[in-house]
């Protein structure tokens, strides 16, 4: 099985990688599919073979998101659709939890830890937890838990 390209996220002001990927709101007036001549267009310049025809991107696209004022927005799409408008999107449609990945990774057993991770619960859109795990103190057990679990 192929590993899947991450999300991006900005958070503290630093592009960071996010798992997993939140669904997206297919809100004709939010989000659109590019047509087959601007794919077409896109491949010609070299822009979205590593996303539309890779194996580690089947879900066709990579998000930009961002944490601002407790807030989670889309800001960008790269892929087979595109933003409606050129400014970010608050993603009310999204409850759940992400993870964001900090500083180097390393192999363990199954996986692969990163030094940090912030574990972030959010509701409609609207961050209601956080908490950061330095990834070095875990004992063996609870590393391997993190990273076959992601908790």
């Amino acid at each position: 099985m192929t590993a899947q390209v991450h999300e991006k996220i900005i958070f503290n002001g630093k592009t960071e990688s996010m798992i997993p990927s939140p669904p997206i709101s297919y809100n004709p007036e939010l989000i659109t599919e590019l047509s087959e001549k601007e794919i077409r267009q896109a491949n010609k310049a070299g822009k979205l073979d590593h996303i539309i025809c890779s194996t580690g991107c089947w879900r066709g696209y990579i998000g930009t998101w961002e944490i601002k004022d407790d807030k989670f927005y889309l800001n960008h799409l790269e892929g087979r659709i595109k933003l409606t408008k050129n400014e970010p999107v608050h993603a009310t449609w999204f409850t759940g939890s992400i993870r964001i990945l900090q500083g180097e990774f390393r192999c363990i057993d199954l996986g692969h830890l990163y030094e940090k991770e912030t574990h972030i619960k959010i509701e409609a859109g609207i961050v209601t937890d956080q908490r950061t795990i330095d990834t070095s103190k875990l004992s063996h057990e609870e590393q391997l838990k993190l990273v076959l679990c992601g908790r």
